[in-house]
């Protein structure tokens, strides 16, 4: 496995796996049963990454785009935090920086006007030099507020410069058959389909995200590849054979001590942007007001946190090693970098750090992330320890993949339902009847 689960640290008897494994076995049925299908019901996310037509539909549209020079991704939540993802941890938080033959991209998520006009002028000096603009537009619903707003923006300067040639510059990714496929399809717009049963936050292995890491260059087939394996694991039987329902089982029994925050301390910069999708993962699937039966109002959650080591050992350590026993961390490392840098051999500085001179960066964030493991054992703070073999697209393929799937075991545990967001209704009704009134 490209990804591994140590729990040896996570304050979890074999007899407690054991209990939460039997109280789950009717929500591993019912994955079991969804593998057979396709996107007949609310589990169908799990069968994204063994879909090939999806998968050679992306290609074929992605392959008519390769000399894009600027791909701009207009969406929100579920509709970007996942390419932003899989992009950064493959191709790291600098790319845009030196992208070689990749094209840049740029995220035009909220409407934050300094931001949105920054990303037009960068737009307009990419057209102004004859350089080919890409518009990736995704919206689920077809209503998005913030999306659509940005969209129009962004298509009225892709059409000063193209002109009656702007539709072959965008791509809308939605639901079939929703009113954004139709004007769409009335405009001449490209469309890729979001399975009906998949939502926005299990949608990153669908064309929302495949589409755009494809015209970045990204092998979305290992990527895929990666999460099939992960997918395979996960509908296991045998609750030291399943690494979802182990992760599903520290989270639920955590909650059970007190443990509503769970901290994701990845130590690797290029992971952080996926512990801001798993944030929405989590958010959005255990917090809820009601039980799973709608019977019930229960406020249930738990609280999901981003750090990053060690740069954030130098802000939060205090608290999280001092402060109230209320998290349960789990830290993610890497094990073959990239990179192998050195500290050169330079003696005269060795009084001011010792031990450091000529050994490789990655073996110095190893005694780190250690300490850190080390610190936790000795307070008594559980945590739960995923290594992954490296940050290219099988092993991120199957992170996601593992995370997608313990949400599910998990909200099953917790009795919610892991597929609604029915309260972030609320302020999307209340924003358009204020749009309502405003002129």
């Amino acid at each position: 496995m490209r990804v591994q689960v140590h729990y040896e640290h996570a304050n979890l008897a074999d007899h407690d796996l054991q209990a939460y494994e039997h109280k789950l076995m009717p929500e591993l049925e019912a994955m079991r049963q969804a593998s057979k299908g396709f996107y007949e019901n609310d589990h169908a996310s799990i069968n994204l990454p063994v879909d090939n037509d999806h998968l050679r539909l992306v290609q074929r549209t992605a392959a008519k785009h390769k000399k894009v020079s600027l791909i701009i991704v207009v969406g929100i939540g579920g509709s970007n935090l996942g390419t932003v993802a899989v992009q950064e941890a493959v191709l790291g938080k600098m790319h845009n920086l030196d992208p070689g033959k990749r094209a840049r991209i740029l995220y035009a998520d909220t409407v934050d006007a300094d931001a949105i006009a920054r990303i037009e002028g960068l737009m307009r000096q990419e057209l102004s030099r004859k350089r080919n603009v890409l518009l990736s537009v995704v919206s689920k619903s077809g209503g998005t507020t913030e999306s659509i707003a940005n969209f129009e923006v962004l298509l009225q300067t892709l059409q000063r410069y193209k002109k009656a040639k702007a539709k072959d510059y965008v791509i809308v990714t939605t639901d079939e058959g929703s009113h954004f496929w139709d004007v769409a399809n009335q405009q001449g717009f490209a469309v890729l389909p979001i399975p009906k049963k998949v939502g926005g936050r299990y949608s990153v292995l669908s064309p929302v995200g495949l589409f755009p890491l494809a015209v970045l260059g990204v092998d979305i087939k290992k990527l895929l590849d990666g999460a099939a394996h992960m997918r395979a694991a996960c509908l296991n039987v045998g609750h030291r054979e399943n690494p979802a329902i182990i992760r599903a089982a520290i989270l639920a029994h955590a909650w059970t001590h007190g443990r509503c925050i769970a901290d994701n301390f990845y130590f690797k910069t290029d992971l952080e942007s996926i512990g801001k999708w798993y944030r929405q993962l989590m958010g959005e699937s255990i917090g809820k007001e009601w039980d799973r039966e709608h019977a019930k109002q229960v406020h249930m959650g738990i609280t999901p946190t981003v750090s990053i080591g060690s740069t954030d050992l130098h802000s939060m350590a205090q608290l999280y090693f001092g402060g109230p026993d209320d998290k349960i961390f789990t830290l993610v490392t890497v094990k073959d970098w990239k990179s192998k840098v050195k500290v050169p051999q330079m003696r005269q500085y060795d009084p001011l750090v010792h031990n450091i001179q000529g050994k490789p960066l990655p073996v110095i964030m190893g005694a780190i992330s250690g300490g850190v493991e080390a610190t936790l054992r000795k307070l008594h703070r559980p945590y739960c320890h995923i290594e992954l073999q490296d940050a290219k697209e099988e092993s991120v393929g199957a992170l996601l993949q593992l995370h997608m799937m313990e949400m599910i075991y998990l909200a099953a545990l917790l009795d919610v339902n892991p597929f609604d967001q029915p309260n972030v209704e609320d302020y999307k009704i209340e924003t358009k009847r204020i749009l309502a009134r405003k002129r």
